[in-house]
């Protein structure tokens, strides 16, 4: 039980991610996976008394590649899970959950996205490089509020970390994925059926 407490104090004074991340890490296999939050306790964190709502969209070739311009990087998702939440019938906020690779270790973001196409929050499920690799909280905060666009850049408007530059790069990348899925989601729920359809 001691080792629990002092692990838990441990990630209060690092400062992790844009919120509190209280859970204990947790081991997996042979490599050493920190679990800070499951998917549930994030979407609670970051959407209290709102009714959530997972929706799945299957992404055409073309919305593929849609997506893999707008983000500058990667994108082999051919399934967008989204995760809205309502307060009284309004959407405050849409989560996505990205899973990626940092050096060789996989770390998971959820990343909130607003009404407005900006990031909302971001916070860290589960890292499996060393801790050292996690900047601190303000680093993350860096993202609120930052759009698609030129400037959502580790050259641009995001500065790196020193110590955790793949992190860093990683991090980005997701933001930048996870903001372009949204974009050709929401673009494609927007557009008006044609007869055919």
């Amino acid at each position: 039980m001691s080792s629990r407490i002092l692990t838990l104090f441990v990630l209060l004074l690092s400062a992790m991610p844009v919120s509190a991340t209280l859970s204990v890490p947790s081991s997996s296999g042979g490599s050493k996976v920190r679990v800070f939050l499951s998917r549930e306790e994030a979407l609670q964190l970051a959407f209290p008394k709102c009714e959530i709502k997972k929706s799945s969209f299957y992404l055409s070739k073309e919305q593929r590649a849609r997506a893999k311009k707008l983000s500058h990087g990667k994108q082999e998702r051919n399934v967008v899970h989204a995760y809205e939440a309502r307060k009284n019938g309004k959407l405050v906020g849409t989560a996505y959950f990205d899973a990626h690779k940092v050096r060789t270790h996989k770390e998971v973001l959820m990343i909130i996205v607003g009404k407005e196409r900006a990031i909302e929050r971001i916070e860290l499920l589960s890292f499996a490089e060393p801790i050292d690799y996690i900047p601190r909280g303000n680093w993350y905060a860096q993202f609120i509020g930052k759009k698609l666009d030129e400037n959502l850049s580790l050259k641009r408007d995001i500065r790196g970390v020193t110590g955790a530059t793949l992190t860093a790069r990683a991090t980005t990348s997701a933001a930048r994925r996870v903001l372009a899925l949204h974009t050709v989601v929401v673009d494609a729920k927007s557009k008006p059926k044609s007869k055919a359809d």
